[in-house]
């Protein structure tokens, strides 16, 4: 797709219908993870992937680098990493004339789509250096800043098991990744799939079902979904149930939540809703596409007390228990 030619939003539902059939030749089950994962990387934001080792992320990010033929890369994060191992360095080097002089070698996150394996194991300066890059979508070395490539995502993973020798992200950092996403341990069904297709002699692999400029379209049109008044001001109430220190806040949040959602929560909610709406074949946002987004939108935003700790109560548990009690207002 060209840049003279008008996405629709039917081209919009079909190419991400594509790219998710693509990904799924290779990723065995995982629906809801193909396709937050990918409502995030059209909706211009970065995901952080929770789950047990061998469960395909790396599997995942790379097929569907595969699928919109674009540039790959992973970084594996150890607390021996440093920043310049991340953004690249300047490198002393002589030039055709003979003379010495500075030159920039890109480090692995000059990519479209980037793996931050395990970045709970990292430095926190490190973890800030690739914060950094995923907000600002650039990099600034020895005072010259250098563009990162479009479309630029990040697809950050911990291992929610190991803590032994890590540094857990800070909660304004995990505020920066627009969803966090849950990975589920598979079925029989999908071990056996999983099982039967990776101890073949071929391994199944994606097709390309679209590119950068397409995706760069894709971003764009998902951007102008209209979206009705009454539906952002129901966000704004999903969001602002979160906070214990409301007037009319419920009981759950007041017993178990210490912090509730930032506004980038809502944000997230909102960029979400619009593209489950494209993928829905809509133009316009629904309370059901805000409900949608609201579990991986505010899961890592709200911050659990003791007391939620010690009775085992979880984000989602919480956030389910508001979409039930939260309702819209009527029009």
């Amino acid at each position: 797709m060209n840049d003279e030619t008008k996405m629709s939003a039917e081209d919009f539902r079909q190419i991400a219908a594509q790219i998710e059939l693509e990904v799924g030749k290779v990723i065995v089950g995982q629906k809801e993870l193909i396709r937050n994962t990918l409502v995030t990387l059209l909706a211009k934001g970065n995901a952080l992937l929770e789950g047990v080792p061998g469960l395909g992320k790396t599997m995942l990010i790379r097929t569907l680098a595969e699928a919109i033929d674009c540039k790959f890369s992973r970084i594996q994060f150890t607390p021996d990493l440093m920043p310049a191992d991340i953004v690249g360095t300047n490198l002393i080097v002589e030039n055709d004339e003979g003379r010495r002089e500075f030159r920039f070698e890109p480090g692995p996150i000059f990519a479209n789509l980037v793996l931050a394996d395990e970045i709970n194991r990292a430095t926190p300066k490190t973890q800030s250096a690739m914060l950094e890059a995923m907000q600002e979508h650039s990099v600034t070395v020895s005072k010259t800043t250098h563009r990162l490539p479009e479309p630029f995502f990040v697809l950050a993973t911990q291992n929610p098991l190991e803590m032994e020798g890590t540094y857990p992200l800070p909660e304004a950092q995990l505020d920066r990744f627009l969803f966090k996403i849950d990975v589920a341990f598979p079925t029989v069904q999908e071990l056996v799939e999983i099982a039967d297709r990776t101890t073949d002699v071929e391994n199944p692999h994606a097709e390309k079902a679209a590119d950068e400029a397409t995706i760069l379209h894709m971003q764009q049109l998902a951007r102008g979904v209209p979206i009705a008044p009454h539906v952002t001001e129901y966000a704004a109430k999903l969001l602002r149930s979160t906070h214990p220190d409301g007037a009319d806040a419920l009981g759950i949040v007041k017993e178990f939540v210490h912090v509730g959602g930032s506004p980038r929560g809502m944000q997230a909610m909102i960029l979400g809703g619009k593209i489950y709406a494209l993928l829905d074949g809509r133009y316009n946002v629904a309370f059901d596409d805000i409900r949608n987004a609201a579990i991986p939108a505010l899961r890592h935003r709200l911050l659990l007390n003791f007391e939620a700790q010690a009775e085992g109560i979880s984000s989602d548990e919480i956030i389910t228990n508001l979409l039930e009690m939260v309702q819209p207002e009527p029009l």
